[in-house]
């Protein structure tokens, strides 16, 4: 694969992505109009897997001008519960609101479902008597009251007990006088402690939400900035430039304004912003991401080109109102343990080997079986191959592990393998469907991306339950992620909450808007405008893009068009709420092109046994890297690309395009279908 074209930013120099994930750690470098890429196991410290990944390229640091990271620091502490020891800072009468929450659920009628763990110990919590109203101070803050508040912190902060502060007062979001005037309390007190101002955070409207998010980046931010500290020293050394930070919406960020409840999704919004570059430069528009690695599947929905996002979004139990792109996310992976129930049945994660010791065919020690297992045993990997420049596929310890997991279920294991994929795909398709079906999109009117390590492995049998009968599996599918990070622009996301019925709003309507393009720093110079907007009543709000050189009708006419897609219906009869105002500001980048190299494919392609059509047979292994432009094939057959494996299943044929992107089509009656 080539690229021209680099861009403004880092012009001649060369454009770093780095992508940590569960197992492994991916690397692309655009170098002068072409890619090098790098996969290495991931390490314990992510920041040694990122500089071993750099060092495999043999490139030098001084030479790289733009390096952009997305990583599972963030992720993996919310997960584990392994985040800073936190305390909250709220108004009088509101210690328990976190404890409170909302009343609904995700399950309705399971009576039993576990409530997350408070991220804060209830003796942790502190109130302040003040209080803001909609108009301003209702009870002023005194000082007595910040002294009392030092003076309960100061053992605990003394002790280690505490390493940050989340501050939450109502009406913050429009007034944060209060929450500023404790916030220089206690960084005069105790300028060691991390603090979290929700007026800062997430200064949004509903208060439970907004105190969640601030407590959740209270409680990741200190280990997010120590793996940072680290990185950049690890990063000097080699000289390479300091790191740009993805974020969950799908933009980077520099390390200082790095947050760590921004940075949940940081890996997964790499890979949806690859997808979508590759998508555009393949000529789709409406497009299904499929993000399948060894820990989890991630899925997400592209329209007209954008990445759909989401102003919220809850991530293992905890609410977290930031934009961020809308992804879907189960745990099914290729390292996901297969297991069998109490009552016999076959199942499948969600535990995960991860990448240490991994599936039982890495050879690290592994003995559970997984689905990298079940892929090894039914020849779609091929025994001996080598992954990640440093794990060599070991057939005989997958087919061992998958032996024991058999002789439990009472089944071959051929039998046992198909039936881990197929539990496997059960899950995938459901989250395929969360992102299609119940957003109101037909699955047949989209493409399906697939990339991530173990996705072009699996895609064509999902699009095949879903009516999909076109999948596309870019050149650099197995490190997708990596090259969207290289891609991404600089981002900021602004807000203000604004509350009023449209019919309220009179013509200056747009100062809501224009307000906060004064932020907005120069060099963000392309700005996109939307709106929260819901039917009055509504405990919901759908984001629509506005256009200032519209009327308030058209946004009203894009509000009841957006819910009726969503929900199946809408009411131009009902009054309608401008909630929030929002505006994204992005640093102009001119992408670079992509094109497929030239194929030197000579011969017959090798053949090896794999399972297809319900028996071992003989099929062709096409090398990816021999296949150039206008390369067909037919399936059954196997692509064996660096960083991943492509299964055409019978019935598909597949063709490389100019810009090095597979093809792949179902050869049956099929109905085009279109997104309304």
């Amino acid at each position: 694969m080539a690229l021209t074209a680099l861009g403004a930013r880092g012009v001649g120099q060369i454009r770093l992505g780095v992508d940590v994930g569960g197992t492994f750690t991916d690397l692309v470098a655009v170098v002068e109009g072409t890619v090098i890429t790098a996969k290495v196991p991931t390490t314990a410290d992510q920041s040694e897997g990122v500089i071993e990944a750099f060092a495999r390229t043999g490139l030098a640091g001084d030479a790289v001008g733009v390096f952009a990271h997305g990583m599972t620091v963030a992720t993996n502490a919310l997960l584990e519960g392994k985040g800073a020891s936190t305390a909250f800072v709220t108004t009088e009468g509101f210690r328990d609101l976190l404890r409170i929450g909302r009343q609904n659920r995700p399950h309705l009628y399971d009576l039993t479902q576990p409530r997350p763990r408070p991220l804060v110990a209830r003796e942790h919590c502190f109130t302040v008597r003040e209080r803001m109203g909609p108009a301003g101070v209702v009870i002023p803050l005194e000082n007595q009251e910040l002294a009392v508040l030092v003076t309960k912190l100061e053992p605990l902060i003394a002790a280690g007990a505490i390493e940050s502060v989340a501050v939450g007062f109502l009406f913050a979001f429009g007034h944060s006088e209060h929450e500023q005037a404790v916030a220089r309390t206690l960084q005069k007190a105790f300028p060691q402690v991390h603090l979290s101002l929700s007026s800062e955070v997430a200064p949004e409207f509903r208060e439970y939400e907004r105190f969640s998010t601030t407590v959740v980046d209270a409680y990741l931010s200190p280990k997010l900035r120590y793996y940072l500290d680290r990185l950049v020293q690890r990063c000097r050394e080699r000289q390479l430039p300091v790191p740009l930070i993805m974020q969950s919406s799908g933009g980077v960020t520099t390390i200082e304004r790095a947050r760590g409840a921004a940075a949940l999704l940081s890996g997964p919004a790499g890979g949806v912003r690859g997808a979508a570059f590759v998508a555009a430069q393949s000529g789709f528009a409406d497009v299904l991401t499929f993000d399948m690695g060894g820990t989890s599947t991630d899925v997400s929905l592209i329209l007209r080109g954008r990445p759909q996002t989401s102003a919220e979004a809850v991530v293992v139990g905890y609410p977290v109102r930031l934009p961020q792109i809308d992804i879907h996310t189960v745990s099914a992976g290729g390292g996901s343990v297969a297991w069998a129930d109490g009552g016999g049945a076959l199942r499948v994660g969600p535990h995960s080997a991860g990448s240490i010791p991994g599936p039982a065919a890495y050879g690290r020690g592994g003995t559970e079986p997984t689905v990298t297992d079940a892929n090894v045993f039914l020849g779609y990997l091929a025994d001996g191959a080598v992954l990640g420049g440093a794990l060599q596929i070991d057939k005989s310890a997958a087919t061992a592990a998958l032996e024991r997991l058999a002789d439990k279920l009472g089944l071959g294991v051929e039998r046992t393998a198909v039936g881990i994929r197929a539990v496997a795909n059960a899950h995938m398709v459901a989250a395929l469907r969360v992102m299609s079906v119940e957003r109101g999109i037909d699955p047949r009117a989209l493409a399906l991306l697939a990339f991530g390590g173990a996705g072009p492995m699996h895609g064509c049998d999902l699009a095949a339950h879903l009516g999909i009968w076109r999948v596309l599996v870019p050149e650099a599918g197995g490190v997708l992620s990596a090259l969207g990070l290289a891609v991404s622009p600089l981002r900021r996301d602004f807000s203000r909450a604004v509350l009023r019925r449209l019919s309220d709003l009179d013509e200056p309507w747009r100062s809501e808007f224009t307000a906060l393009a004064a932020q907005v720093p120069p060099e963000l110079a392309e700005r996109a405008y939307f709106a929260d907007v819901h039917y009055r009543g509504q405990s919901f709000e759908l984001t629509v893009p506005v256009d200032l050189e519209q009327n308030l009708e058209a946004v009203a006419a894009t509000f009841h068009e957006a819910h009726a897609r969503r929900y199946g219906w809408s009411d131009p009869a009902q009054a309608i709420e401008l909630v929030q105002a929002r505006l994204v500001a992005t640093e102009p980048v001119a992408l670079p092109e992509l094109s497929a190299e030239a194929g030197d494919q000579d011969g017959p392609p090798a053949e090896r046994l794999a399972w297809f059509d319900g028996d071992f047979q003989p099929v062709p292994v096409y090398d990816r890297t021999r296949l150039g432009p206008l390369s067909r094939l037919e399936g059954p057959a196997l692509i064996e690309m660096p960083e991943a494996t492509v299964v055409v299943p019978l019935g598909w044929q597949g063709v490389i395009d100019q810009c090095g992107t597979l093809i792949l089509e179902f050869q049956t009656a099929r109905e085009d279908v279109q997104i309304g």
